[in-house]
């Protein structure tokens, strides 16, 4: 097998129109209506027009779609088994005609195709979900993110592009498949392993890719998959300069790097399947599939170990890539070697296993990390991305019913921080930001969830760049607040404080008689009252201010802060 392995398919379906075309295009762009993607309709958008995802000319049409959850193939037979859909709001889509063209945008309105609907139809997500992860239940990311972010209709038609989305960061490093396929041309690489890390590379798994590599006599692409990732992932920026710091540790001339604009989906084995036929478009002969390759986590929660292997097999004729299957190692320190796990050569005093939760944690709590673990320039990376908590940017953010106390108990911690020193402290309360930021909004469902996203957007910011941010909204949607976390999470601590103070106690107080307003129907979907409010189920901190004095529930936050070591700078 040589560098001219086929594209899936066949052929390299590059939907990029040639520059005459592009012009047409362009012209016809300015009358049509125009549709602004989403990160991850954008990276999917990315694929298809550099042919990542031959053999897709657009995204899937009904019958494409539903033959993709039942069988993993397209209507021509060919294997596929991730659905790349374009959803849109019901209230869009509908005017939406067959034979319509659509300019699809970046968010900065930029134009980088045009979409020919072909059909607009609703699907059931329910069975999508149970189809492609396994399960329809909201514990698994992939099917939250079903639930909480996709929209209700569907839009299928083929594409033609004018320009791919640009990437202007890392610029040597992205590569299309038409530009690996020369790549390894020039360099004489005849096999290629493609490896597609989902975390940092370590010395566990630079020997695990240096063993596949050595099974399949072959190179190595180092194509890390850094578009839209899970919730608590290593942001892709720091985990790129960790490639970078990595490589040089291979044999020389051994391997070379490039981004992947992939939109992962955390489907497991047939997440596996789909990064194979992936990698065989960009031009790999060969695909290291690790433990648990696809999955939400490293420790096989949701899928079986070998769920990936099985898969993989039963398709293995229909396959140009062939698979390599990487096998879990655990570090000997008396023999200084990595070895096998389970192996008749390992010995019982391997080194305790550290996983992805436990290294964040002795980074945020400075303590060392083992050599054997990783590399020096690793951790000197990481170390600037999971400072101690002392030093990072953390969000405070106040939750509860109108009136439980949240607006003081944010008032007293503000004041005492800001008198503490140590880090600049921005207080987001939900009255201040109603007159600030969101003035335009009402109180109806949607615009309440835009507010709390508001908040989450400017707190995230602030902890980004090492301050203190304090909200206090009501915020009674748990998916928006789970939202919300995952957004704060990326950049510093998110700290749930639920103000669990009853509604009758919170109605009793009504200094502003909003509660006797709600209860004569003057405030329509008043929380509480007219509309729910979703407790939190596992918050940091839960207090229930009926007989806390405000006094004494803001030093139950400082204990908590203390404790878990925030404070060190603050206080210092």
């Amino acid at each position: 097998m040589d560098h001219t392995i086929p594209p899936h398919g066949g052929t390299l379906c590059r939907l990029l129109a040639d520059p005459e075309r592009a012009e047409q295009l362009k012209a016809q762009a300015r009358e049509a209506r125009a549709l602004v993607l989403t990160p991850r309709q954008l990276c999917d958008l990315d694929l298809l027009l550099n042919g990542g995802f031959s053999p897709l000319r657009g995204f899937l049409g009904r019958a494409d779609y539903e033959s993709v959850l039942e069988s993993m193939r397209l209507p021509s037979g060919a294997l596929w088994p991730i659905p790349v859909t374009l959803d849109v709001p019901a209230k869009l889509a509908d005017t939406f005609t067959p034979g319509e063209r659509v300019a699809l945008q970046d968010p900065e309105g930029f134009t980088h195709a045009l979409l020919t609907v072909s059909e607009v139809w609703r699907p059931d997500l329910r069975r999508e979900a149970e189809a492609v992860y396994g399960t329809s239940a909201d514990t698994h990311p992939g099917v939250r993110q079903l639930h909480e972010q996709t929209h209700d209709t569907y839009v299928g038609g083929e594409v033609e592009g004018i320009e791919p989305p640009a990437h202007y960061d890392f610029e040597n490093l992205w590569d299309t498949p038409e530009g690996l396929r020369e790549l390894f041309a020039r360099m004489g690489w005849r096999r290629v392993l493609a490896c597609q890390p989902a975390g940092v590379i370590h010395r566990r798994e630079r020997e695990m890719i240096l063993a596949a590599a050595k099974t399949a006599r072959a190179h190595v692409l180092l194509h890390p998959a850094v578009g839209v990732s899970a919730p608590g992932d290593l942001h892709y920026y720091a985990r790129v300069r960790c490639y970078q710091a990595v490589r040089a540790h291979f044999p020389h001339g051994l391997a070379v790097l490039s981004l992947l604009p992939l939109a992962r989906r955390h489907a497991g084995p047939r997440s596996a399947l789909w990064h194979a036929l992936i990698q065989q478009n960009y031009g790999a002969t060969h695909f290291l599939v690790e433990p648990h390759h696809g999955a939400p986590d490293g420790n096989g929660r949701h899928y079986p170990a070998d769920a990936a292997r099985e898969l993989i097999a039963r398709h293995e004729s229909e396959l140009a890539i062939t698979a390599v299957f990487a096998e879990p190692l655990r570090y000997e320190p008396r023999r200084g070697a990595w070895v096998r796990a389970g192996s008749e050569n390992a010995q019982a005093d391997t080194a305790p296993d550290l996983d992805e939760p436990e290294l964040r944690r002795r980074l945020s709590a400075g303590d060392e990390i083992p050599e054997w673990f990783s590399y020096p320039e690793v951790i000197e990376e990481l170390r600037r991305v999971y400072p101690p908590r002392g030093r990072q940017g953390f969000t405070l953010f106040f939750t509860g019913l109108s009136g439980a106390g949240k607006s003081t108990l944010a008032k007293l911690v503000y004041a005492k921080l800001v008198e503490a020193g140590g880090r600049p402290v921005t207080l987001l309360d939900g009255d201040i930001v109603r007159r600030n930021l969101s003035s335009e909004l009402g109180f109806s469902r949607a615009h309440r969830d835009i507010n709390v996203r508001r908040i989450g957007f400017v707190a995230s910011e602030i902890t980004k760049n090492g301050g203190v941010a304090i909200c206090a909204p009501i915020a009674p949607y748990a998916a928006t607040r789970r939202a919300v976390r995952e957004l704060i999470a990326e950049h510093g601590a998110f700290i749930e404080i639920h103000v669990a103070t009853p509604l009758e106690v919170c109605e009793a107080r009504d200094r502003k008689g909003l509660y006797e307003k709600a209860r004569k129907g003057v405030i329509p979907e008043f929380t509480g009252i007219s509309d729910p409010y979703e407790p939190p189920d596992h918050p940091e901190i839960r207090l229930d201010t009926t007989h806390l004095s405000p006094v004494e529930a803001a030093q139950e936050i400082f204990l908590y802060l203390l404790r878990e070591g925030y404070l060190d700078s603050a206080c210092e």
